[in-house]
């Protein structure tokens, strides 16, 4: 089947490339038979969303403290902190059978 597979365009943008998609078969240019199930995204960063929070001095000096300690930026040690109890706090959940 391969032989009977059309090159795949370069493309100058997203954009360019979206337009193709939504107007011609992937079926022509790909063999799907061949395709990885779930293949791991491994340099694929997550999007990201800028929040804002008010936080006391102290709290933020705190964490300037300890991140300097760690060598890291004060931000990344918060995420860090924010996404270690979110993952607590989901385990604990499901554990519990609690959903809410």
């Amino acid at each position: 089947m391969d032989s009977n597979l059309r090159p795949i365009p370069q493309f100058s943008s997203e954009d360019e490339e979206r337009e193709f998609w939504t107007t011609h078969d992937s079926t022509e240019y790909i063999d799907w038979s061949k395709a990885e199930r779930n293949p791991p995204f491994v340099n694929l960063k997550p999007s990201t969303r800028t929040v804002s929070i008010r936080l006391p001095e102290t709290l933020i000096a705190a964490l300037k403290i300890l991140a300097n300690k760690k060598d890291i930026p004060y931000q990344s040690l918060m995420k860090m902190y924010l996404s270690e109890k979110v993952k607590e706090e989901i385990s604990a959940d499901v554990h519990s059978g609690s959903n809410g």
